[in-house]
C-alpha cells in the first residue's frame, strides 16, 4: 500500500492476549534489563574515524556538539567530512572547560536539540575532551527519554577514560558528577591524530587515568608507561595508540563487570576519593582531572603505605612515576595552594552522599587493590600534607 511520496506503508499485525490473574493481592515481578554492547574503534588518521562514523551512524541525521576550542581544531572540520558524506548534520558548541559542565548549558543543549530535526533514532555526536562527553551524554540520555550518542574523543583523558563506560553527568556546587545517569554510548571512535594539538599538561592529565589503570588491573600497561613515557609525552603516533587501546581494553573489562555501579567498591575509583575532593574546593578549574586524580593516588598509596598493605619500593615506584610525568604528588607541585580544611570538609560531603561512607581504593600491588572504609580524617589529612622527603627511603 503507498502512503505518498513513494513510500511503502508496511502493516503489522500484533496479537497480544495477557490473562488476569485470579488473585488481585498478589505482588507483580516485573523485569526491565538492559544490555547495552557497543564498539570501541581506535583510529590513526580522521579519515579511518570518518569511515568508522559513517558505519556507525547509517545514514541517520546528526546532531553534532563540541566545545569552542575543539570547533576550531577538529569539529568544524568533522562536520564537513560527514556532509561530503552525505550526512545531514546539524552543529552546535559552548565555551571550553570545567564551569560549562553545568546544568545551565545542559538546559540550553536541550533547547538547541528541540529547535532542530533531530528525531528518537537519529543521532547526537559528542567530539570534544571529558566536559564535552559528560555533558552531552547527559543531555543525550534526557532528551526524548534517550536518544543514540556517539563519542569522539580529543583529549587523552578522553579517550582511555570518559568516552568509556557510560557514566554521565554535570556537575552540582556540591560536588562534582552529582547531577549525572547511566547510559552508554552506541559507539567510541577514537582518533587518536586529535591529540597532537594537545599541550603537554593536556597530555600529562590524560595519562593519570592510564597510570592509574596500570596500578588497580594491569602490571603490563604500568610497565609500559614507565618505559615509554617519554614517547608518550612527545605524540609518537604507534604509541600513542597502543596506550589508548591498552588503556581501552582494562576500562572496559572493568566497566563490563558491573557497568551500573551497583557494587560501589569499584577499583576504578583510584585516587578519585581525594581527587574529586581537591576539584570540588578549587571550584573545577585550575587543576585538571588528571591532576587531582593523580594527587589522590598519591595520598592513597601513602595511606596504604602506613597501614602496612603497599611496600614501600611499590609506593615509590608509583609516586615516581607520577613525577617523572610531571603530574603533582605533593601540595607544592599543585598549580593553586589548596585549602587542606576545605578539602577535608569536602570529602565529609562525599561520605554524607554516599550514605555516611566513604571508601577509598588503596593499592595493595600492581593489579591488587583493597577497599577500605574506615579511612580517618586524621590519615587523609597526613597523606595530603606529606611532602616527597618524609616518603623516600634508602633501598
Amino acid at each position: 500500500m503507498s502512503g505518498g511520496a513513494g513510500r511503502v506503508v508496511a502493516h503489522v499485525r500484533v496479537r497480544e492476549q495477557v490473562p488476569l490473574p485470579r488473585s488481585s493481592e498478589e505482588d507483580l515481578v516485573t523485569t526491565a534489563n538492559r544490555h547495552d554492547r557497543y564498539t570501541v574503534s581506535v583510529c590513526r588518521t580522521e579519515e579511518a574515524a570518518v569511515e568508522r562514523l559513517r558505519a556507525e551512524i547509517d545514514g541517520r541525521r546528526v546532531a553534532l556538539i563540541s566545545d569552542h576550542t575543539v570547533t576550531r581544531l577538529h569539529a568544524r572540520r568533522l562536520a564537513e567530512m560527514l556532509a561530503d558524506n552525505g550526512l545531514s548534520v546539524t552543529a552546535t558548541s559552548f565555551p571550553a572547560g570545567e564551569a560549562s559542565k553545568s546544568l545551565t548549558t545542559a538546559t540550553q543543549l536541550l533547547d538547541w536539540l528541540a529547535g532542530t530535526a533531530l528525531a528518537r533514532r537519529d543521532v547526537v555526536l559528542a567530539v570534544g575532551g571529558g566536559v564535552v562527553i559528560d555533558t552531552v551524554g547527559w543531555v543525550a540520555s534526557a532528551y526524548m527519554r534517550g536518544v543514540p550518542y556517539i563519542n569522539v574523543p580529543t583529549t587523552l583523558l578522553a579517550h582511555v577514560d570518559a568516552a568509556l563506560g557510560g557514566k554521565v553527568a554535570v556537575d552540582h556546587h556540591t560536588a562534582k558528577n552529582l547531577i549525572g545517569a547511566f547510559y552508554h554510548p552506541k559507539a567510541v571512535v577514537s582518533n587518536v591524530s586529535y591529540l597532537r594539538t594537545l599541550d603537554r599538561r593536556q597530555l600529562r592529565s590524560g595519562l593519570a587515568e592510564v597510570i592509574k589503570k596500570g596500578v588497580i588491573a594491569s602490571p603490563e600497561l604500568f610497565e609500559f608507561i614507565e618505559h615509554r613515557h617519554p614517547a608518550i609525552l612527545d605524540g609518537d603516533p604507534a604509541t600513542t595508540a597502543r596506550l589508548v587501546h591498552g588503556a581501552s581494553v582494562v576500562k572496559t573489562r572493568l566497566v563490563a563487570k558491573d557497568p551500573y555501579e551497583r557494587d560501589l567498591r569499584r577499583p576504578l575509583n583510584f585516587g578519585h576519593t581525594v581527587g574529586h575532593a581537591v576539584e570540588t574546593v578549587t571550584d573545577y578549574g585550575p587543576i585538571l582531572h588528571g591532576e587531582a586524580v593523580a594527587f589522590g593516588m598519591a595520598c592513597a598509596a601513602r595511606i596504604a603505605e602506613r597501614r602496612g598493605l603497599l611496600d614501600w619500593r611499590t609506593r615509590a615506584r608509583l609516586v615516581d612515576l607520577l613525577a617523572a610525568v610531571g603530574l603533582p604528588v605533593v601540595l607544592d607541585d599543585l598549580p593553586v595552594e589548596l585549602d587542606v580544611t576545605a578539602t577535608i570538609g569536602a570529602l565529609r560531603q562525599i561520605r554524607k552522599i554516599r550514605d555516611g561512607v566513604l571508601r577509598f581504593v588503596l593499592p595493595a600491588a600492581l593489579g591488587e587493590t583493597v577497599i577500605a572504609d574506615d579511612v580517618t580524617e586524621d590519615e587523609i589529612r597526613a597523606a595530603i600534607t606529606a611532602d616527597a622527603t618524609g616518603y623516600r627511603q634508602a633501598g
